[in-house]
């Protein structure tokens, strides 16, 4: 097995990102579902929740805790929330929230702010989504080693070296790739090491850091790996509430483009071209926040109607 290393270009996410079809209706340009929140943080599936609005889906529907729903409610009317009954994730949770989903999402992200009761509650949600098919993304909470066994397929994962480690704790030399400031250990091995569990897992994962790594373990071609690598745009992008912008962006690129690492590479580009952008306004106090404003800046350049 050899990776092909793919060169990340303005004119690959020009092919990435597909046109919207100008006679289109609600829905056919995506459905998202976030799942997020805790009694401490509110703000993590928000921040998903208007990146993925800000990608161009049709609908994006917000699940929280009972406690969150007030203030995520009142900070815009462009987010449609549906309530968890408890602050912790239970299973309980996920058989009410399955029971009162309005529509089939084309892709669930899951975890962001997240409090789990057990990892029995989380592992049940997965199954009952792959069961209606829908793709998913996976980040923050919900990257514990329990779901391992059930997320092959149409699945992102977006950890930090830190959440990389939680998840893989059982895999051989996990510690060589979790510090990317170790000097001893070169991008060529821990990308190595990425992709060895992407494919082991059948999954796409997205490892943040001073080098984003992303590497697909779908295989299409035989004996052939896709992976990429793209630097982050600006050390501004350390403040809180980046990863779950990204999230959200992945998430809102994975219900338009069927392929797990198209969208992966796609959501990267676009997120680090708008914090760019947010950092050239306003110098290294940028917020998450100030990244979702840039985001139709950044991608308006590939926007296409056909």
């Amino acid at each position: 097995m050899h990776e092909e290393i793919i060169s990340v270009t303005a004119e690959l996410i020009q092919e990435i990102v597909p046109p919207r079809v100008v006679s289109s209706k609600k829905g056919d340009n995506g459905i998202v579902l976030v799942i997020g929140g805790s009694g401490i943080y509110h703000g993590a599936p928000l921040l998903s929740t208007l990146a993925a609005l800000r990608c161009g889906v049709d609908l994006v529907y917000t699940a929280v805790p009972k406690s969150n729903i007030v203030p995520t409610r009142s900070f815009s009317p462009n987010v449609i929330v549906l309530p968890l009954p408890t602050d912790k994730f239970t299973t309980r949770s996920a058989k009410q929230l399955i029971k009162i989903l309005p529509k089939k999402p084309d892709v669930v992200a899951i975890g962001m702010g997240m409090a789990i009761e057990k990892p029995e509650s989380l592992v049940y949600m997965v199954k009952e989504l792959k069961k209606m098919g829908t793709k998913l993304l996976l980040d923050a909470s919900a990257l514990i080693p329990e779901i391992l066994e059930h997320i092959s397929g149409n699945t992102v994962i977006t950890p930090h070296p830190g959440e990389y480690k939680r998840l893989f704790q059982k895999e051989k030399n996990y510690e060589e790739i979790i510090n990317a400031k170790t000097t001893t250990t070169t991008i060529q091995e821990r990308t190595s090491n990425v992709c060895k569990l992407a494919r082991k897992y059948g999954i796409t994962i997205i490892l943040k850091g001073y080098d984003d790594i992303i590497c697909n373990g779908v295989i299409k071609k035989e004996h052939q790996q896709s992976m990429a690598v793209i630097r982050r745009t600006t050390p501004a992008m350390t403040v809180g509430g980046c990863g779950d912008v990204l999230s959200g962006v992945v998430a809102g690129l994975f219900a338009k483009i069927q392929d797990a690492f198209s969208a992966s590479v796609a959501a990267v580009y676009i997120s680090g071209m708008a914090a760019d952008l947010a950092y050239q306004r306003v110098g290294l106090h940028m917020v998450a926040t100030d990244i979702i404003d840039e985001l139709p800046n950044a991608i308006k350049p590939f926007d296409k109607i056909e």
